[in-house]
């Protein structure tokens, strides 16, 4: 099987029944695997930040939600070289190199945890490693939204992100879990002064990472149809669309990465008798309703599940913010429970909007030219969206350091996390105001979008 595919026309029916879906459903699972060890590893701060102080590391609260932040940081940082690097080196490259590299933050997290005199700027560094994972998110969104056709590329795209996401709930459930285990540690002979073999949070991906890297390097491909220079999909960071959706995507996938890192710290500085593993509930079901909010964008329409949901949203905050002041935790818990959900929904419906516009735009430029200059338009607007897709995701990534940083300040500041959760909330009111002014007002659709609906954007 060669590495490369070099006739690739998914918008063809005939081509896509006959051998398209086969090959792009493989390089979707191998995907989905990379970048959920991907996901897992960008994350796991979120539970080892919580297990420092009993295995021996004298860091304050607002130093712990710094060290869950940094590798969200780092992470949206990651992601705007690793967006350019499908269309420059390949997917199935890419891919290889992206998993490959996650052993050296795995591998360095599982020394250091066991030096409970590391400083704390060095355990920074070690922390900010884990951003690696951060930058798969962009190269595998950007590598499967060439393999699908249009029609698809709602599901497709949304299945791949959940996959990836459920990482989060994948390593929070399972890393303090086999933390109480010994079986797989390979040096430590003793478990830290907690009892719990915290070594294990990294020695655990050794062998995932090994199969995800076997997987890409036999299963999946590249596509020549996909190669454009750096200069062409730079293109996108001048177009007015780019920014608005990274600013919307701040508010629904920022929320999920941001909320994800920051769930178990704020659990057990809230609620010291509730134990962290029950964290992993948050980011499991906004990973499971991201395939719904691309599916129902397909249906509707993207603006118009996004608007909605940035209302729920509000809502599920609104909630949140009461229950923590009341310390009723069933309450607090089922609140944001609601509010991953729609992170999740939101991330759907905001993602199969991206391919819509720059689609749409590219063909608006193309009336007159004929078939030909149609099939330049919508093979332009696919490099285009798979830019955008990942440079969106980037930005977009920003609030797993914001949102943990925010909830820092506002405990070290006030005691509580609810002057964090306010401004969330008027966050999300300006992503609810601007996905109405430019996507659903009746005067842009009127003048420059009646294709844009017909597109369900």
């Amino acid at each position: 099987m060669s590495s490369w595919i070099s006739e690739w026309n998914p918008e063809d029916s005939s081509f896509w029944e006959t051998k398209g879906k086969f090959i792009a459903r493989r390089n979707l699972i191998w995907s989905i695997i990379a970048e959920h060890l991907g996901f897992s590893i960008w994350l796991i701060w979120s539970i080892v930040a919580a297990k420092l102080p009993a295995a021996g590391f004298h860091f304050t609260t607002d130093q712990l939600f710094q060290l869950v932040a940094l590798p969200g940081l780092i992470g949206s940082l990651m992601r705007f070289p690793y967006t350019f690097a499908v269309t420059t080196f390949g997917g199935r490259n890419w891919t290889i190199f992206s998993a490959s590299v996650l052993f050296i933050p795995t591998i360095a997290l599982a020394y250091f945890v066991t030096q409970p005199d590391t400083p704390y700027w060095e355990m920074l560094l070690v922390a900010s490693l884990a951003g690696l994972g951060g930058g798969n998110f962009a190269s595998s969104m950007t590598n499967i939204s060439f393999f699908y056709p249009d029609r698809m590329k709602g599901w497709a795209l949304g299945l791949n992100a959940a996959g990836g996401n459920i990482g989060v709930s994948s390593v929070q459930l399972l890393t303090p879990i086999l933390m109480s285990l010994g079986v797989i540690n390979l040096y430590m002979a003793k478990p830290g002064p907690d009892g719990s073999y915290i070594a294990n949070a990294g020695l655990m991906w050794l062998v995932p990472l090994a199969i995800a890297v076997f997987g890409a390097v036999f299963f999946m491909n590249n596509l020549t149809t996909a190669r454009s220079t750096f200069k062409e999909q730079l293109a996108i960071v001048g177009r007015k669309h780019t920014w608005i959706m990274s600013y919307i995507y701040i508010g629904t996938f920022g929320s999920f990465i941001g909320y994800s890192a920051a769930f178990p710290l704020l659990i057990k500085t809230q609620f010291p008798g509730i134990t962290i593993g029950i964290a992993f509930l948050g980011p499991l079901v906004g990973s499971l309703a991201r395939p719904l909010g691309g599916l129902l964008a397909d249906k509707v329409g993207g603006a118009i599940v996004t608007f909605w949901n940035f209302i729920a949203m509000a809502a599920a905050t609104i909630g949140v913010m009461y229950f923590v002041e009341q310390k009723e935790f069933v309450g607090f818990l089922a609140m944001f429970l609601i509010l991953f959900v729609t992170t999740g929904v939101g991330n759907g419906s905001t993602y199969r909007m991206i391919p819509s516009i720059f689609r749409e735009e590219k063909l608006q430029g193309a009336k007159g030219l004929g078939d030909a200059g149609r099939a330049l338009a919508v093979k332009a607007a696919s490099i285009d969206s798979g830019a955008a897709l990942g440079f969106i995701g980037a930005v977009g990534a920003c609030g797993g350091y914001f949102i943990p940083r925010g909830f820092g300040a506002s405990i070290a500041a006030t005691g509580g996390p609810n002057l964090a959760l306010g401004i969330y909330l008027g966050f999300y009111a300006t992503c609810l105001a601007l996905t109405w002014w430019f996507y659903l007002r009746k005067s842009f659709l009127s003048s420059q979008a009646a294709s844009l609906a017909q597109a369900r954007i």
